[in-house]
């Protein structure tokens, strides 16, 4: 039995089925969690579905969460999407069901659940989705398209990160084929604020960078507040260091309203999920996130950066 045969037989066993994403979701996290959603709403009429978590901060365009109460969580079956570990798990009463099946592309540092499905080759958990919904035969309504299209463009930079493949390209089309409004929802995701754009001039202004092309800006609370600026609104800000012909690899520190500081790094090539890991974070290989305590963590990390970036160079030159 395949693992996408398994994962739909157990979906069939259960009348009422909660799903469930990670913190302060991404596109792919609500593009996975509720085009599921929708996709089992449509294929099983007769079943009660619910997508919840917290706040979806900014993505109300995408979807929103249901509220529910605790004692729905009996008998249940749980699926969780898109989330590698599960103090990431938005919502923790994700264990209060009666099986929990796990559905990732992350590297399955933290095997949790009864049922895993752990694909670290797609490029987004909405791929990977799409494929359960068309390789199961399951029915794929316009909306769950929308949202699962939205989750691959999110998580592949619009088709610019290694992770795409010609897969991803097939299944991207196919979920084209659905009618919606691809223009507008490109745009939607897109889309930032005047205070936003103003904080990215900030940020190309005071980024350091050193001669192997690991950079780094911190952005405190007295700039986030200078600009009206929330955590939420920095994501759209992370990809902008990458845009330098000699940045390498980077992290933005943003300081949460408790002091510590939220760690965001990307790469060209340096693997920095390792790095992440040491500080209480993950991800993929170019892609992760990390915490640290006080900005001399923050320069621990940035330090890490610079020795990664120079034996990545030093590789590369030989």
């Amino acid at each position: 039995m395949t693992i996408t045969e398994e994962i739909l037989q157990t979906i069939q066993q259960y009348d009422r089925i909660i799903i469930h994403r990670h913190m302060r979701p991404d596109p792919d996290a609500l593009g996975s969690q509720c085009g599921l959603a929708e996709i089992l709403r449509a294929t099983f009429p007769e079943k009660t579905v619910y997508q919840v978590g917290g706040p979806v901060e900014g993505l109300e365009f995408l979807a929103e969460m249901d509220e529910i109460a605790d004692d729905l969580y009996e008998g249940a079956l749980v699926i969780v999407t898109d989330t590698a570990n599960a103090p990431r798990i938005s919502d923790d009463r994700y264990n209060l069901g009666d099986k929990l099946i796990k559905i990732d592309h992350h590297p399955n540092d933290d095997p949790y659940g009864d049922l895993l499905w752990v694909n670290t080759k797609a490029s987004s958990c909405s791929e990977i989705i799409a494929d359960l919904a068309f390789t199961e035969n399951l029915v794929v309504t316009e909306n769950a398209a929308r949202l699962l299209y939205g989750g691959i463009v999110g998580d592949t930079g619009r088709f610019l990160y290694p992770a795409t493949t010609s897969h991803t390209l097939q299944i991207a089309a196919k979920l084209l084929d659905f009618g919606f409004d691809a223009t507008k929802l490109n745009r939607e995701l897109d889309q930032i604020s005047l205070d936003v754009a103003k904080l990215s001039g900030y940020l190309y202004q005071n980024l350091q960078i050193d001669e192997n092309g690991a950079g780094y800006v911190f952005l405190d609370q007295a700039i986030l507040n200078k600009y009206g600026i929330k955590d939420s609104d920095t994501a759209s800000l992370v990809p902008l260091p990458g845009t330098i012909d000699v940045v390498l690899a980077w992290a933005v520190f943003v300081e949460q309203p408790e002091g510590y500081y939220r760690v965001r790094l990307r790469s060209k090539g340096p693997v920095i999920n390792e790095l992440a890991k040491r500080y209480h974070g993950g991800g993929h290989p170019l892609a992760s996130g990390a915490n640290a305590k006080d900005q001399a963590m923050c320069q621990d990390i940035y330090r890490e950066i610079q020795n990664l970036c120079e034996k990545y160079k030093k590789i590369k030159s030989i």
